[in-house]
């Protein structure tokens, strides 16, 4: 999309370098006071400090170049040297007409790496899954967006104490399979007979069982090294259940409309373990602490605790850490990214820390590659806590999406057909569940309410959905009436250049996002935007418009908003129903 204010923010940026300033960042802001200007530019107070100079006479320096430009109708100076601009109509009318919808040409792309999902085999997506799901899959597609290469790695949790578990607990249930039998040779036949929700059914019995029986806990730990040197009975039987499980996995990310390019496993880090130990020991990193491999990563800067990152067990078992270590290691060599970029709860912070201290050390990765842990907030329930069932469990993702599904049910129109319903409340409920998420800053928590999340108005996702189908609607009619749509030539009142500028003002928010890593800038920016279409066409009879041109314009004006507000769904996505 075309950005009107960065090019205004380079040309003001040469205004200044002409007038002897130098600054790094040049940044036109949306005003805060409307009723003096549309934009304002604030940096002639830090100018002034930094040069020892008047703001107000920096100010009145560039607004006289300003001034010089026609693109600006009006030029004023406020207070101690904030500057006031408005566009020249003209413009904003001209720039809107010309392609502003055209893709970004990345002149210099990057390989970015964003592991988000996070699912683990075996057991039950619960509503913590969402999150990571939600706004890595937006942040993904806005760093595409952007011209970016980008690969989208699932990251599921199928390796580890947690497989160790389950394995042990089929083998009290199913003591006689042949999966465990230590003399069976051969192809192992499945004579274990479960479902995906059998083993959702076996993981928490399994995992109490591991915190209650301590011999229960030191025979999975042993089977988890023994999966992990490749035992093939247990391996066999791993398969299986991984495989039981991604299929289900992969129907929950389908609702969400989540789709990753990779579908890796930490296990399929398992070939980068040893090489990334290899590479510590021989740079004398790796140490034994108490029967364990580690590898410290604590600095003398450290005012807080930074244990150590552990690489092996005293059982010889993978340590918690070293798989991570491992899939940056393979990452580094399959992928040779920039950026890598984990979408994880923020409370995973400490982690993320150690192993990025961890495989910088090691140089593993240099320090031109950047590492981001992009943390977020949790989904609580009316008490504040993160969400769950009545009886105290974890919300499954399921279960959330059902009851959020059954709120849309009930808000869809009647004069919809039935044999439809169904498809459009699933839409218009994965909006609502979509958009609630990433309405608050992505660090911050926020209470799951399904009742608001599914409202056709207000700062929601069916708003958003049908302020589109409004539009859409309002198209089709002119089609069949053979009406002329566009170019948008005219801005006949205040209702009208408020749309206008929430377009112009597009990028902004998509820049905001990207720099914050957050996905509230467009949330915000597209109820912005639907709030001033839905003002204007209330008070704009628009398919009755005596005036041909003022007709035509309005019906350019709403198709546009309608291409805007599509674009950004799709980056955050969001699908649209064709009717609500």
């Amino acid at each position: 999309m075309k950005n009107l204010i960065k090019e205004q923010e380079l040309k003001l940026k040469n205004i200044l370098q002409d007038l002897g300033y130098e600054t790094e960042h040049v940044t036109i802001n949306i005003s805060s006071r409307p009723d003096l200007g549309q934009y304002q530019f604030n940096d002639a107070m830090s100018l002034a400090k930094k040069y020892g100079k008047n703001p107000r006479i920096i100010a009145e320096e560039i607004v006289n170049e300003l001034k010089k430009n026609p693109v600006w109708s009006e030029v004023s100076i406020a207070g101690p040297g904030f500057i006031n601009l408005t566009f020249n109509n003209d413009v904003l009318l001209d720039f809107v007409n010309n392609d502003i919808l055209a893709p970004i040409v990345n002149n210099n792309p990057k390989t970015i790496v964003v592991d988000y999902g996070g699912a683990n085999v075996a057991k039950a997506l619960h509503v913590g899954h969402l999150r990571a799901a939600n706004i890595g899959e937006a942040i993904k597609r806005l760093l595409k967006y952007y011209g970016h290469k980008v690969i989208g790695d699932a990251h599921l949790g199928d390796w580890g104490l947690p497989m160790g578990q389950v394995i042990l607990e089929l083998k009290h249930r199913y003591p006689d399979s042949k999966y465990f039998d230590e003399n069976h040779v051969g192809e192992y036949p499945e004579d274990i007979k479960i479902t995906n929700a059998d083993l959702e059914e076996i993981y928490p019995i399994a995992a109490m069982k591991t915190k209650e029986d301590k011999d229960f806990y030191k025979e999975a730990k042993d089977i988890t090294a023994k999966l992990q040197a490749g035992h093939p009975g247990y391996t066999a039987l791993w398969k299986y259940f991984v495989k039981l499980s991604v299929d289900n996995i992969k129907y929950l990310y389908d609702k969400l409309n989540v789709d990753f390019e990779l579908w890796y496993g930490e296990s399929d880090a398992k070939p980068y373990v040893e090489p990334s130990i290899e590479l510590m020991k021989n740079q004398d990193l790796a140490k034994m602490s108490e029967g364990a491999l580690i590898i410290e990563v604590k600095t003398p800067e450290d005012n807080k605790p930074m244990p150590p990152v552990m690489l092996k067990k005293s059982d010889g078992s993978d340590g918690y850490h070293v798989t991570d270590v491992a899939t940056i290691y393979g990452r580094m060599e399959e992928n040779n990214p920039d950026e890598i970029w984990y979408i994880v709860d923020k409370r995973q912070n400490l982690h993320f820390e150690q192993i990025f201290r961890a495989v910088r050390k090691s140089n593993i990765v240099p320090e031109d590659i950047k590492l981001i842990h992009v943390g977020y907030g949790t989904i609580n329930g009316p008490d504040g806590k993160p969400f769950k069932t009545r009886d105290g469990d974890a919300m499954s993702l399921l279960g959330m999406m059902d009851m959020i599904k059954t709120e849309a049910i009930s808000k869809v129109v009647d004069h919809i057909p039935e044999k439809e319903k169904e498809v459009v409340a699933d839409m218009v409920a994965m909006a609502a569940l979509k958009y609630a998420d990433i309405v608050p800053n992505v660090m911050t928590d926020y209470i799951c309410d399904p009742a608001m999340f599914t409202e056709m108005t207000g700062k929601t996702g069916p708003y958003l959905q049908y302020t589109i189908v409004r539009i859409n609607s309002l198209l089709e009619k002119a089609k069949d009436k053979d009406l002329k749509i566009g170019p948008i030539t005219k801005i006949n009142n205040n209702l009208e250049l408020n749309v206008l500028l929430n377009i112009i003002n597009t990028p902004i928010a998509m820049n905001k996002s990207l720099e914050a890593k957050s996905l509230n800038e467009i949330a915000d920016h597209l109820y912005n935007l639907a709030n001033a279409y839905n003002n204007f066409y209330a008070n704009s009879r628009i398919l009755e418009e005596a005036d041909i041109e003022l007709r035509t314009s309005w019906l350019g004006l709403s198709k546009l908003v309608s291409d805007t507000m599509l674009m950004l769904l799709n980056i955050l996505a969001i699908d649209v129903p064709d009717r609500m």
